[in-house]
């Protein structure tokens, strides 16, 4: 290495697949689990001669829900245009996209400044895995596509993959779109450049298509380094386009980039323009009238009303079913128990956290007990240990447990004993066996009264209650 400083600029260009009934342009199904190939198609999807597209109301207005979301400038004017280019999985010979009027500009996310959003139809899917052929499946062709552009302001590959899952959490918190990578759902295509110039970017490198969290940032780190191999044995970065192999992990080459001329976008004579402000429901306080809680919104509030940890606030905020379960707890805490709903809500948040999530990681069907509130109540009055609360627990979670909590620990011997008659025999019986360790306290030795009370819990095979031991303890070794 030559020692020199490389900085990194990362721009992102996200594709999400929106949940609407049926596709961008016609009436055929917008189904992305549908298995049998070349099902939900029709005559204007397939690009037959003659046929007109119609524009799908319900996918404008999602896009126009996340420019809302991103504090975006709403397009008034705006219009479709094509995008000429020739491939099997485009069945017109050019794709409907939106070119010079986005609708949507500006905006940021995770503190990344965003370029535009826009709109257009997806492609077709196409299979090269049974021979020396490829097969095309057209249901997808024609799927509402949001594309998303970012400004290049992205510095590294954790940064990239940070605000693809911040977006990934919107989409599905707006319900505008599933955006399962793993199904092709949400694409993330990274423009990456090096340069040892602050004020200068590098060639640009685009890598196309990544499908996982993992993917974008691995790809970013090999072209990365890739990069800096090739300027530091002075040679030059070819603009191009790249594919990732998930496997190697190495990016190879697909095709020289192009750039927009080379798509020769006009304007579809076929679709009219469209001024938004003629639209009421589409005005951006309609809008926000439906949209619900953001996830940056949820975060401040979790924070503020229940001082949780921050790593267990991210759960309950990407887990969005688990936070509204967790909620729905904190309101049962507030009817139960209302001066102890602080201390109860973070002691509910610790084992939902630490030993819930455990135990769902093995067995996926496990869900919360209905009396989950109970069992933490339970937990924090010390009517139950903290070991005989994770016990109880592992049983209620369990598909067709019909006991209540307090039942299964009754059953299991787990209920602490805090009679404080029934105790005070065992720590008259524990003292008198134990004079060494009890001389030992009485001449300042503070570990033996512990030994003490773990003697006690042993004797009551433990269910003494640890608490009232103790002070049960020094009461009489006063």
């Amino acid at each position: 290495m030559s020692g020199k400083s490389y900085i990194t600029t990362i721009g992102l260009e996200i594709h999400a697949e929106l949940r609407t009934r049926t596709k961008m342009f016609c009436d055929s199904k917008n189904d992305p689990d549908e298995a049998r190939p070349n099902v939900n198609v029709c005559p204007i999807c397939m690009g037959h001669p003659g046929t007109l597209p119609t524009v799908n109301k319900e996918a404008v207005k999602h896009v126009l829900q996340v420019g809302v979301a991103l504090g975006s400038e709403l397009a008034d004017f705006t219009e479709f245009d094509r995008k000429n280019y020739f491939y099997p999985d485009i069945p017109k010979g050019y794709q409907i996209s939106q070119y010079k009027y986005p609708l949507v500009k500006g905006g940021a996310l995770n503190g990344v400044a965003i370029t535009r959003v826009h709109l257009e139809e997806d492609t077709a899917s196409s299979s090269h895995d049974q021979g020396d052929f490829s097969l095309v499946d057209f249901n997808r062709a024609g799927v509402p596509l949001m594309e998303l552009v970012t400004e290049p302001v992205i510095h590294s590959a954790k940064e990239a993959g940070d605000f693809a899952r911040e977006l990934q959490l919107l989409l599905r918190t707006l319900g505008v779109a599933e955006a399962n990578m793993e199904k092709g759902e949400m694409r993330v295509e990274a423009n990456i450049s090096v340069s040892t110039d602050p004020k200068k970017f590098g060639t640009k490198v685009e890598v196309k298509n990544l499908n996982s969290f993992r993917s974008v940032e691995r790809a970013i780190e090999f072209e990365v380094a890739r990069h800096i191999a090739l300027l530091e044995a002075g040679e030059k970065i070819v603009q191009e386009t790249r594919g990732w192999d998930e496997d190697k992990g190495k990016t190879f080459s697909q095709r020289t980039k192009e750039d927009s001329h080379d798509y020769r976008y006009f304007p579809d004579p076929d679709i009219p323009k469209f001024y938004i402000s003629e639209i009421p429901e589409f005005s951006k306080e309609a809008l926000k009238k439906e949209m619900p809680e953001l996830p940056w919104e949820r975060r401040e509030r979790f924070k503020k009303e229940f001082g949780l940890k921050d790593e267990d606030i991210e759960i309950f905020v990407t887990d969005v079913e688990l936070g509204k379960r967790f909620e729905d707890i904190v309101s049962e805490f507030k009817k139960k128990s209302a001066g102890k709903v602080g201390a109860l809500a973070k002691l509910a948040s610790n084992y939902i956290v630490s030993d819930f999530l455990g135990i769902r990681k093995t067995n996926p069907d496990v869900t919360l007990p209905k009396d989950f509130s109970d069992l933490i109540m339970m937990a924090e009055s010390g009517e139950v240990s903290s070991r005989g609360a994770k016990d109880i627990l592992a049983i209620a979670v369990l598909p067709g447990e019909k006991r209540t909590v307090k039942e299964i620990a009754k059953e299991k011997g787990l209920l602490q004993q805090s009679d404080t008659g029934a105790l005070k025999k065992i720590v008259e019986e524990i003292i008198k066996e134990n004079e060494k360790a009890v001389a030992e306290y009485k001449t300042g030795k503070v570990a033996s009264l512990m030994f003490l009370v773990g003697q006690g819990m042993r004797k009551s095979k433990g269910s003494a209650n640890p608490g009232v031991l103790k002070t049960l303890f020094e009461e009489s070794l006063k």
